[in-house]
């Protein structure tokens, strides 16, 4: 979803290393999501400094990574999966449903701390949902989005990965919008969807009986973990640039 935005497919493609490092990729982000959602206000500062310092030197023709546009579409991503997973796989009961409403005004920090003021985005669930259905009405799945798209979803350094990526890709286009996986060009039927809705309800059934301990590891040992790896991903990025200077 994130990438069918051109704005960020460029980006991603000019300036994000996940072809080579993946799951570092994917570690970055949920450590800094975990670190906003759950740190003291010095964590989230201090990450969000981090990030945006990033940020600052991804830009291009068309594209910046301070663009609050841009930063509310990547994080209205991560909060419609959210929330899809919730209603549509989880399937609270109808006293729990109160909860989206709570979980989209609090996940709205993502984006604010970022850059992206509150007063820009949608103020309330409804709001939300009519931001999505327009915007995913007006986007148009380019050349470059599909090829990011393509190095994704067959990531050639997690090849020794193959059958838990087999699972990823069934997962990711099942979630997908029905317009965004017909543009894509993704493979799609009744086989896969009736294997996709095994593997989510499987997934849905194994956290309800999972003890909560497990599902839910201690929130401080969890943002020492994520902050520990941010720091030494900056060392790592900083150093890679040191590397790079003539």
């Amino acid at each position: 979803m994130q990438l069918a935005h051109p704005g960020v497919a460029r980006g991603v493609a000019e300036h994000s290393g996940f072809a080579e490092r993946p799951l570092a990729r994917l570690f970055g982000t949920l450590d800094f999501l975990l670190v906003v959602t759950f740190g003291t206000q010095e964590d989230v500062e201090r990450i969000a400094a981090k990030v945006r310092g990033v940020h600052g030197t991804v830009r291009g023709e068309g594209y910046s990574g301070g663009d609050p546009e841009l930063q509310m579409w990547v994080n209205a991503t991560l909060i419609d999966s959210a929330l899809h997973i919730y209603e549509h796989v989880m399937r609270p009961d109808g006293d729990d449903r109160g909860l989206s409403e709570a979980y989209y005004r609090q996940a709205r920090i993502v984006a604010e701390v970022l850059g992206c003021p509150l007063e820009a985005q949608p103020p309330d669930l409804a709001a939300f949902r009519v931001y999505m259905a327009e915007a995913l009405a007006a986007l148009r799945v380019g050349d470059e989005a599909r090829e990011v798209a393509e190095a994704v979803l067959r990531p050639p350094r997690l090849r020794p990965l193959a059958p838990g990526l087999a699972v990823f890709r069934l997962v990711t286009t099942a979630l997908l919008p029905e317009t965004l996986r017909e543009q894509y060009g993704l493979p799609w039927g009744r086989d896969r969807r009736r294997m996709a809705e095994l593997v989510l309800r499987t997934a849905a059934g194994a956290h309800r009986v999972t003890p909560a301990p497990l599902r839910r590891p201690p929130r401080p040992l969890l943002v020492r973990l994520a902050r520990y790896r941010v720091d030494r991903a900056m060392a790592h990025r900083r150093a890679r640039r040191r590397a790079v200077r003539p």
